[in-house]
């Protein structure tokens, strides 16, 4: 059984159809379970408010995309950002730097290992992707 987590440059990738969306639906898809942080509707949220607000959206696009992330978020298992995944993300990661919000991606990560032994984190971000290995996290084969 394998678990995906999908980290919000992967969505935003997918919503937006950039470069290698095809990798992140293959991946959606092909999972048996997906699981992320509450993070990522936030960040995905935000990032669609600031794609109208700079005209790269209009305003019925991202009323589209919003819908689309919607209905898959709620196939997925989502963790909050609970005490355990603070307490990890304000300790040290073995490439650092790491911003606040990757750490927490990182932490949410480490978090679903414990009960998802087979775990393959999904991301387009360097900074996360850089310290997957060294903290015993399987990356899905992704181009940054």
């Amino acid at each position: 059984m394998t678990t995906l987590y999908i980290e919000s440059s992967a969505v935003l990738r997918w919503l937006l159809t950039e470069a290698e969306h095809n990798i992140v639906a293959a991946s959606v898809q092909h999972a048996d379970t997906v699981v992320s942080s509450a993070l990522t509707g936030v960040e995905v949220e935000r990032a669609l408010i600031s794609a109208e607000a700079l005209t790269t959206l209009k305003s019925a696009q991202r009323h589209e995309l919003q819908g689309a992330f919607a209905a898959a978020q709620r196939r997925w298992i989502l963790m909050e950002i609970n005490a355990d995944v603070r307490k990890r993300a304000s300790e040290p990661f073995p490439v650092e730097p790491v911003r606040a919000l990757d750490a927490i991606h990182l932490a949410t990560a480490l978090e679903f290992l414990k009960t998802h032994p087979n775990l393959a984190i999904l991301s387009f971000d360097h900074r996360i992707r850089k310290n997957l290995a060294p903290l015993g996290l399987t990356e899905v084969a992704a181009s940054a």
